[in-house]
């Protein structure tokens, strides 16, 4: 009986041996290369394999070397569909293999025909030395409502998107640079985008020289219609209470040409917005007075408007792009009220009102020539002309009754004038690239101050940035090499100030891929801040009956020097991100204030350092079945601001969390983000403490919902603190319409006519810095 039932157990191991054998045996591996009809080798090729009646199977992209790999695919008769960007889409059937499959090198024919249906899910994104390559998987363009929801549903490491304040943020409030197609954009016209037409966004997270500060760039690579067009519009709508985003854009294509247009319209109007402020006072003689200001709700109305008018010509050899953009925000109302008394004496109190209506418009014109030359050579020129114009006001007064005891009326009326040129090369050696570039950016300011008297500033400042970088690959090592010259020099025709200096700017980065789909990247670079033309001037604005801002004409660009190790690892369907970085500014521009004729003086100096430790740890899983996907982040900020006369410490942690489900048509979207406080020089600048949920039906083209931002809490507030030993204050800022605020939202996008799709504008400029200096509190 024994032998009887191991003879069962010894025949049973065999069969079980036999057919996994027999399934292993049953698995081959399809590799290849695309290439071009010049034979270099196409990089991000989609690859679909699907059998012989369309049912998707397998996918992926190609690397560098345009080499691809299908391992362990089960035998059968398969089509094999290869397309990219600018080429025919090419298939291929592959019927009566049996073992492992080394097809000859694929050659695409150029075409201006673009990837029509092809849909890559097996791999969702490639990682490069300077960007990772994100391809959107059928389920998030299905779910998603516009390039902007697109995003928020990619869940990156290190972006926020928060569409209550209709912005694009990294830790650090470091600069984040939107693109389609290579053009830098506003994020209006990202919003403006279908997702159905999204290729792919890359995600550059270690941008090279000629981004210059950029701390992210974000790429949309779209299709491009050749004829017909697109049109669409997008409309969030709050409930119980005026707020708004709204956009509509248009686009037309014939032939060569293409013709495109965008509104946008961002209405704010609040009524419960107040601020508590406290307020410490050292005199000379010994004395402290503790000031509170007890605020009572009062009025917030701004007005943002955004269009653009875009013309652009494309062919194989080269692409012109001719924008017109306008851009205004009207704060018809910014007004705080409130009682100040002194704490030691409550019954001492005054009435205060400080009103801040402002007026800003950028218009700017862009023009652009891309060259496309022989032997995977580019050559790019952009010029770019922009008016800042701003009309600021501040009214401040402390009455005790009828009696005003303290009275200021300050207005700046600016202009500022700018041209940016820039100039690049890029030339593409096997797997390696070369580039090299020039940009000069000259700016003119004339701003009159009016505060009692009149004083007007007139300023020139320019920058010159040449740059050479290297991007190499060695297996799995990747590196880049850069080095960079700036140029910088400034005048001021009140004071006949000159200034010119010169920096070198070295970048490093090493990145090394490891064989279980992890990599670590070590990266080091030293970047050149230039002071804005808002703080040189020699201007002496009051805020209160205690304080005046005044600027420095001394001020001296300055060096920062920074450092940051990633390691990031994906396993199916887990991703983690665990990311450190420290940074250090030498004779950094930090604020400053002293006492001077019984007023305590706000200004800017080169104070001795700044530093800077950060780490946060980014994990994402999912989807799971398709349907949730939940991402994490958390961390901790360290500062050490270091002054002529302070040093300071600060210690700040936070988190954020996401999760998002999708069923047939609806979607539902939870987010939570804690303050991300930053602390520079004496000052305490608080982030947004914000929860948002969202419920979303889409139906093809049309998408509707329901939201609500901060569900949870009844009183949104940023806070704000000032350490100063002569002049410090703890202050915080409520809007009491920023809590459980239901919105609207509904959308309509669709397109007609063939697509195609070839290189886009690879560089743009813009001058948002006003130039002029703000004097509330």
């Amino acid at each position: 009986m024994k032998k009887n039932k191991l003879c069962r157990v010894i025949g049973l191991n065999a069969v079980c041996i036999f057919a996994a054998v027999a399934a292993f045996a049953s698995e081959i591996d399809i590799k290849g290369r695309i290439i071009g009809e010049s034979r270099q080798a196409i990089e991000f090729a989609h690859i679909v394999l699907q059998t012989s009646d369309s049912v998707f199977v397998s996918g992926t992209t190609t690397g560098k070397d345009g080499r691809f790999a299908l391992p362990k695919v089960r035998t059968d008769d398969y089509r094999l569909v290869v397309s990219s960007i600018g080429y025919e889409t090419q298939a291929i059937d592959l019927k009566g293999y049996s073992g492992n499959l080394q097809l000859n090198d694929i050659v695409l024919a150029e075409s201006s025909v673009t990837l029509g249906d092809v849909t890559v899910t097996a791999s969702a994104s490639v990682t490069k030395p300077d960007r990772k390559v994100i391809f959107p998987t059928e389920r998030i363009v299905r779910i998603s409502t516009d390039g902007v929801d697109l995003l928020q549903q990619l869940m990156l490491p290190k972006i926020t998107v928060n569409q209550m304040t209709n912005a694009i943020t990294v830790p650090g409030g470091g600069e984040v640079q939107l693109r389609i197609n290579g053009v830098k954009v506003e994020i209006n016209e990202i919003k403006a985008l279908r997702p159905a037409d999204i290729l792919r966004v890359e995600f550059h997270d270690n941008p090279g020289l000629r981004y210059g500060n950029a701390e992210v760039v974000l790429d949309y690579i779209v299709h491009r219609p050749q004829t017909g067009g697109s049109f669409g519009f997008d409309s969030r709508q709050g409930v119980n209470a005026m707020w708004g985003e709204h956009n509509v854009n248009a686009k037309m294509n014939h032939k060569k040409s293409e013709f495109s247009t965008g509104y946008h319209f961002g209405p704010r109007d609040f009524y419960e917005m107040w601020r508590d402020n406290e307020e410490t006072f050292r005199f000379a003689n010994g004395t402290t007075l503790h000031r509170i200001e007890q605020g009572t709700p009062d009025h917030v109305e701004v007005y943002m408007h955004h269009t653009h008018l875009t013309y652009s010509f494309q062919d194989v050899k080269q692409l012109f792009n001719a924008s017109l953009c306008y851009n205004e925000e009207n704060n018809k109302h910014w007004d705080y009220q409130g009682t100040l008394y002194n704490r030691e004496i409550p019954s001492d109190k005054v009435a205060m009102i400080d009103r801040n209506p402002s007026f800003y418009q950028r218009p700017s014109v862009d023009f652009y020539y891309q060259r496309n030359m022989p032997k995977d050579q580019t050559l790019v020129f952009n010029m770019v002309g922009t008016l800042n114009r701003t009309d600021s006001r501040r009214i401040y007064q402390e009455k005790r009754g009828d009696r005003i005891l303290t009275d200021v009326n300050n207005r700046i009326d600016g202009k500022k004038y700018s041209v940016i040129a820039e100039g690049v090369y890029e030339k593409k050696l096997g797997e390696n690239r070369l580039g090299l570039g020039v940009r000069h950016d000259q700016s003119f300011s004339d701003n009159d101050y009016r505060n009692g008297r009149s004083h007007t500033t007139r300023m020139r400042q320019a920058d010159t940035y040449l740059y050479a970088e290297w991007k190499g690959a060695i297996r799995k090592f990747d590196y880049t090499l850069g080095i960079a010259l700036s140029r910088y020099d400034s005048h001021q025709e009140e004071t006949d100030h000159t200034y010119e200096y010169y920096h070198l700017r070295p970048r490093i980065s090493l990145q090394y891929h490891f064989p279980d789909e992890s990599l670590v990247r070590l990266r080091a670079n030293i970047s050149t801040h230039s002071p804005s033309l808002a703080n040189l001037g020699k201007v002496e604005m009051m805020i209160d009956s205690l304080q005046v801002q005044r600027g420095n004409p001394d001020l001296k660009p300055y060096r920062k020097y920074s450092v940051d190790l990633m390691y990031e690892v994906k396993k199916g369907l887990f991703y983690g991100n665990l990311w450190g970085a420290y940074e250090y500014a030498p004779q950094v521009i930090m604020e400053e204030k002293f006492w001077e004729s019984g007023k305590i003086v706000q200004t800017w100096n080169n104070q001795r350092n700044w530093q800077y430790l950060t780490s946060i740890l980014t994990l994402r899983i999912g989807p799971i079945k398709e349907i949730v996907q939940f991402a994490f982040s958390g961390g901790v900020n360290h500062f050490l601001s270091n002054g002529n006369t302070y040093a300071h410490r600060y210690t700040n942690w936070f988190c954020e969390a996401q999760v998002s489900a999708a069923y047939k048509k609806w979607k539902l979207m939870y987010m939570l983000k804690t303050n991300w406080n930053r602390f520079f020089g004496e000052t305490m600048n608080g982030g947004e403490n914000i929860q948002m949920v969202r419920l979303d039906y889409k139906h093809k083209n049309l998408s509707a919902g329901v939201g609500v931002f901060n569900p949870f809490i009844d009183n949104f507030k940023l806070d704000k603190e000032n350490r100063n030993r002569f002049a410090s204050y703890k202050r915080s800022t409520y809007i009491k319409e920023s809590s459980r605020l239901f919105t609207v939202n509904v959308s309509y996008h669709f397109s007609f006519g063939r697509t195609y799709s070839a290189s886009g504008k690879r560089l743009n400029n813009s001058d948002t810095d006003s130039g002029v200096m703000s004097t509330g509190k």
